[in-house]
């Protein structure tokens, strides 16, 4: 065994109202998800941890984080879809109530503030979040019909999320909006997580160098973040040319939702985001930063509305 590892016991890097800035309590979070003890073993340097390379290892942490500090009573999703790091996507959520929060004194919670989630996946993390940490509603879209099967299942097996998200199919492959907003509808928010590899290959590529790099071994297997579909991971053009798309549909949706949002992955986006942005005349756009672990992520926001247009939906829908 190899000299124990000090731990600070908080991870500064993590928003401060996060659930996950300690250490993982393994002792409580079997006690909530007993499938988890069978992962749970002594690491080289004598902590408990769970092997981070085995899918059905990361799983099951992931179902017991959802027990336990969101009392979900069931939690699963099919084979070869996306395990999200629970942490990063709470630290999304808790930063978009920061965002709505400058609009006023106080972050707005409650279920007449509505959320779209673009992109939900088989896991519907974000609105699982949302909902518990500030009890938001949330419209969850999907162009995959098994994601969106699965989802719907998260939802109606949990009677606390059932009057709060409505999963809705996506039928068109390259739209964001179109075909899931209702014509009267407004959202306060949107989010999500672009794909951000422009190929499979691309896909492959990077999760290999990731190994390679945290296993310190020339010759390991690729793993695509323990699961993803090719909507999950990669798209033509990669997420430039993703978040790109969403931009220019989103003019047509402007006042129907406050502040649109969208993760960013790499650095590199920025510049021809901004750029696009102006284009379409965004009248405010925001950059967050995000610490989460060694790396920075972060996510941009914007809105068509004028201050005084900001000051009457908060008024209105508040």
């Amino acid at each position: 065994m190899q000299k124990k590892k000090p731990h600070p016991k908080v991870k500064s890097e993590l928003h401060p109202r996060s659930r996950h800035r300690e250490r993982y309590n393994f002792e409580e979070l079997i006690k909530s998800s007993p499938d988890l003890a069978p992962f749970v073993a002594p690491n080289k340097y004598g902590d408990e941890s769970i092997n981070f390379f085995n899918p059905d290892a990361v799983k099951a942490l992931n179902t017991a984080l959802l027990k336990h500090h969101y009392r979900l009573e069931y939690w699963d999703i099919p084979q070869h879809y996306l395990c999200p790091p629970i942490p990063g996507r709470a630290d999304y959520i808790h930063n978009i109530a920061d965002l709505l929060k400058e609009h006023q004194s106080e972050i707005p919670t409650g279920q007449h503030i509505k959320g779209l989630d673009i992109g939900v996946g088989a896991n519907c993390i974000y609105p699982i979040i949302g909902n518990h940490e500030y009890g938001w509603s949330f419209i969850g879209s999907d162009t995959d019909e098994k994601a969106i099967s699965s989802a719907q299942s998260i939802v109606t097996k949990n009677p606390n999320l059932k009057s709060h998200i409505e999963i809705r199919r996506q039928e068109q492959a390259n739209a964001f909006f179109k075909g899931v907003l209702n014509p009267d509808e407004r959202v306060d928010f949107t989010i999500c997580n672009p794909p951000f590899h422009a190929s499979l290959e691309d896909a492959k590529k990077a999760s290999l160098k990731k190994l390679k790099n945290l296993k310190g071994q020339p010759d390991v297997k690729p793993v695509l973040n323990f699961g993803g579909q090719q909507n999950e991971l990669w798209t033509k053009g990669g997420e430039a040319r993703f978040v790109k798309d969403m931009i220019y549909e989103s003019k047509h949706f402007s006042k129907q939702c406050l502040w649109f949002t969208s993760l960013i992955s790499k650095e590199t986006t920025l510049k021809p985001t901004y750029k696009i942005l102006q284009k379409v005349n965004a009248t405010f756009v925001k950059t967050i930063e995000m610490g989460q672990g060694h790396k920075i992520s972060r996510f941009i926001a914007w809105t068509f509305l004028t201050e005084q247009e900001q000051k009457d939906w908060v008024k209105e829908r508040w």
